[in-house]
């Protein structure tokens, strides 16, 4: 069983940087691959960025350049530090962890870009 909490949401004005946080419990933090997605109102949720146990990480071609995926395996957190945001950016955004067969969510905090 892995629980999941996101932080670091909140509400920014277009163009500033946030990083959001995900704190997992649990054992073995370092073999669950974990990603970050979001959903906005009215769309499906969709993947943001991904990283792997190993460290390999993937993007959103709507994000790759302005957002960064890293993991602390010594804290069991994983981060999304998001650059030069946009209101279009706005979304809850969700934290998961993956292993073979399990899959966890977290609640989910939501980030809202506006001026």
């Amino acid at each position: 069983q892995v629980r999941l909490v996101e932080s670091g949401g909140g509400l920014v004005q277009p163009g500033v940087s946030l990083r959001l946080s995900c704190a997992a419990s649990g054992r073995m933090f370092s073999i669950w691959d974990m990603g970050w997605y979001r959903q906005a109102p009215g769309k499906q949720r969709e993947l943001v960025a991904f990283i792997t146990s190993g460290g390999n990480t993937n993007y959103a071609d709507s994000v790759k350049g302005r957002f960064t995926i890293s993991r602390d395996n010594a804290k069991s957190t994983v981060y999304l530090q998001m650059n030069s945001l946009k209101p279009e950016d706005t979304a809850v955004y969700y934290c998961n962890a993956a292993h073979q067969f399990q899959n966890y969510w977290g609640q989910g905090t939501q980030v809202t870009v506006s001026s």
